[in-house]
């Protein structure tokens, strides 16, 4: 498997550290990512966590605007000034950074959502409110409802 599926809940420890779920430490390993790029998601309040070609794919998408548009600056501050670089410690463990906090809402405990190329960090009952609503509104606009 190369793709982050799933979600799971981590506890944060008393040094602001939480585990990154087994199954996505697989992913990194199989696709050779030692060092994160994370950046705070343009609409939910979750942070996105990828490799190194997650930051490539908006730096080409910057790089074909005008560099002196105000898409490609709005782009870049969301993109370099929302963002940060991060690894993993030995024990696979992600630093829960008051950049992360402050933006999610985490506290304790931190949702891992699976996202194909990248994964995200959410409060667990931000996670849980948006996936239910997104259930809920695909569930109305499928006619279930």
């Amino acid at each position: 498997m190369n793709r982050f599926l799933s979600n799971a809940t981590n506890r944060v420890d008393a040094k602001g550290r939480v585990s990154v779920p087994a199954a996505f430490r697989a992913v990194l390993a199989q696709r050779d990512i030692r060092e994160f790029y994370c950046f705070q998601d343009f609409i939910y309040p979750a942070m996105n966590v990828g490799g190194p070609d997650v930051l490539d794919r908006f730096e080409r998408q910057i790089a074909a605007e005008d560099p002196f548009s105000p898409a490609a600056h709005r782009m870049s501050l969301l993109i370099h000034g929302g963002g940060v670089f991060m690894k993993l410690d030995a024990e696979g463990r992600l630093m829960v950074t008051d950049f992360i906090r402050d933006f999610t809402g985490i506290t304790n405990e931190v949702t891992f959502v699976g996202r194909a190329d990248h994964f995200q960090l959410w409060a667990p009952q931000r996670y849980e409110a948006m996936a239910a609503a997104a259930r809920e509104e695909l569930r109305l606009r499928s006619g279930s409802g």
